[in-house]
């Protein structure tokens, strides 16, 4: 198979990095068992990489009232809905994942309405797309509409965030034309050893 680039851009050298980068990287590598592509491909600028990977920590590893399944739910929905191939099929994986669900990823990504979703998720999905797709329209009754779902003021805010963020991600991502890794394909459809 022959290797397609993963980015129109330069891919550093690993050990050309900066430290504190390249042992993030080599983290990220140890606990997947690779290396995401969008690790080697934003770190074509080092500065950003640092300040784009603090703000995705600040909004995806928090404690907070969304569940990890619900915020990768977000990532998909809205990467769907801005046609980014990366963080479909990249962040579809961990949604499989987290949600222990094999179906759930595929069916987020092309119409969460028709997905096999709760209330919850399909309210909080409504508004995460209304963020991504249309922000200048969203209103005091979209807020109102979750919080009989459990949503807190600062759950909303995180949801928007999310979406936001995500919009960014996705953007650069089609610009650069970044390959999401083979890897991610399969992860989180079969049980663990089944193939």
């Amino acid at each position: 198979m022959t290797k397609l680039p993963i980015s129109r851009y330069p891919v550093p050298d690993l050990n050309a990095l900066p430290q504190d980068i390249r042992d993030r990287i080599l983290a990220v590598q140890e606990k997947a068992g690779f290396i995401p592509n969008v690790f080697l491909a934003l770190a074509h600028r080092p500065a950003e990489f640092r300040a784009f990977f603090a703000y995705h920590d600040a909004l995806m590893d928090k404690d907070s009232g969304l569940t990890p399944a619900e915020r990768e739910m977000i990532v998909v929905a809205t990467s769907g809905a801005n046609h980014c191939l990366y963080c479909v099929v990249a962040h579809g994986a961990v949604l499989r994942i987290r949600a222990r669900n094999p179906l759930v990823a595929d069916q987020v990504a092309i119409n969460h309405r028709k997905a096999d979703l709760s209330p919850r998720e399909m309210a909080m999905l409504d508004f995460a797309l209304k963020v991504s797709q249309d922000a200048q329209g969203v209103g005091e009754s979209d807020h109102q509409a979750l919080h009989p779902h459990g949503f807190s003021d600062e759950d909303i805010w995180d949801i928007a965030a999310i979406a936001a963020f995500f919009g960014l991600s996705n953007r650069m991502a089609n610009f650069i034309s970044m390959r999401p890794n083979d890897e991610f394909y399969l992860m989180g459809r079969l049980p663990k050893g089944s193939h």
